[in-house]
């Protein structure tokens, strides 16, 4: 059986460990064999769950366990082979020793050995739910596009490098003064590809795989979680729901009134700008979210009662697909009530604006589209196709 695998991600500081943790108790709670895992490489699982948690998984309560990745045993389990090469060729090119062992890391491998640890946990038959507790956006995002990276490696690299190395090495050790990688090193690089590639057939079975956006009602958290909304859509990762956490109550005072308003105001650019995904929302609580209690009582107002089945798929297909080459650009955008002659569209730096019979939407476009604008659009069967050319070459939409 195929476990049900639900990813929290979103900006630092705004409830990502809380959501992920009232969510596995609420899996566990429903009868569910569950498995939280942290691979935030600042670790707070285990001060919010109330529980010492360890690298390999820890039993808290009945059909819950918890787990926080160490990202260094990881990376010595799946990158050793290649960190002693590269250390050696710093060591020979006169940097000192420390500074070598430092430099054989690249910005993002930690998170991305740590979320490897996903792939050997969804291979197990303990598990029924999965659910993940990543590292802020920006790391995550740096990870998306390392699986179609090793694809390439598989493809181009592994069937010529033994060749090239046997004819290689001497002449680049006589002349060159390098040292060539090892087939341990090679071994090491295609390991890592392959299980890349699992990994990534994990995350894009959209049946039982989600990812789920935390965020404040701040502006700039909120526009952060756009372009990451954006970014899941183009590697075809399906977003299943969205949640606001630390919105103020309607009876929250004088003093907080006018934060009050803003925040129902960003409220309605969320809703806008994520529609049909499902927002779920929490309230700003009185006291600080850790502990068993108040992950429960967090549960309780995101899910239930009578709500969302917190494991189930709460929204099955992607929103936006946006596929990008060399030539130009497309993007899908399902509007299924929409009506062909309410619909206009505007690009503005890396915003595309869509309206739809007076009310707009945003959509966040990544930066390979700063040159390019609309060329072009279709409706039909609810589905806005929109084309992007090159500015030089295209023509209004």
């Amino acid at each position: 059986m195929t476990p049900r695998t639900i990813l929290y991600t979103g900006k630092g500081g705004v409830g990502k460990t809380s959501v992920a943790a009232c969510t596995a108790r609420a899996c566990a709670a429903s009868g569910l064999r569950t498995l939280v895992i942290s691979t935030d490489p600042a670790h707070s699982l285990s001060e919010s769950l109330g529980a010492e948690l360890g690298p390999e998984p820890s039993a808290i309560e009945d059909r819950l366990w918890g787990q926080e990745v160490n990202a260094q045993e990881e990376m010595e389990r799946h990158w050793s082979g290649v960190q002693d090469w590269l250390a050696e060729v710093f060591v020979e090119r006169g940097i000192d020793r420390i500074s070598a062992q430092e430099l054989t890391v690249p910005p993002g491998m930690d998170e991305l050995f740590s979320l490897l640890r996903l792939q050997s946990a969804h291979q197990s038959p303990d598990w029924d739910a999965i659910i993940v507790d990543c590292a802020p956006t920006g790391e995550t995002l740096r990870l998306l596009s390392f699986p179609d990276v090793a694809r390439w490696w598989i493809e181009k690299v592994f069937p010529l490098e033994r060749q090239i190395l046997a004819a290689a090495r001497p002449l680049a050790r006589s002349l060159l003064d390098i040292q060539l990688p090892s087939q341990a090193v090679f071994a090491d690089i295609q390991r890592l590809s392959t299980n890349l590639i699992a990994m990534n057939e994990i995350l894009r079975d959209r049946k039982h795989c989600t990812v789920r956006l935390v965020m404040n009602p701040d502006k700039m958290v909120i526009g952060e979680a756009m372009r990451t909304f954006t970014y899941l859509n183009l590697y075809g990762y399906l977003t299943d729901a969205v949640l606001v956490n630390r919105v103020f109550p309607s009876d929250v005072g004088d003093y907080f009134a006018g934060w009050r308003r803003v925040q129902e105001e960003h409220l309605e650019l969320v809703r806008s700008a994520f529609a049909p995904v499902p927002v779920l929302w929490a309230p700003y609580f009185d006291q600080e979210v850790l502990g068993a209690e108040m992950l429960d009582r967090l549960a309780g107002v995101l899910f239930g009662p009578g709500g969302h089945d917190p494991a189930a798929v709460l929204h099955d297909r992607l929103t936006q697909e946006l596929r990008v080459s060399e030539d130009g650009a497309g993007l899908r955008l399902m509007l299924p009530f929409a009506h062909k002659g309410d619909i206009s569209l505007k690009k503005i730096g890396l915003e595309l604006i869509v309206g739809v019979d007076g009310q707009r939407r945003t959509i966040i476009l990544p930066p390979a589209l700063a040159a390019f604008q609309p060329s072009g659009a279709t409706f039909e069967d609810g589905a806005l196709e929109v084309t992007f050319r090159r500015a030089r070459d295209a023509e209004p939409a």
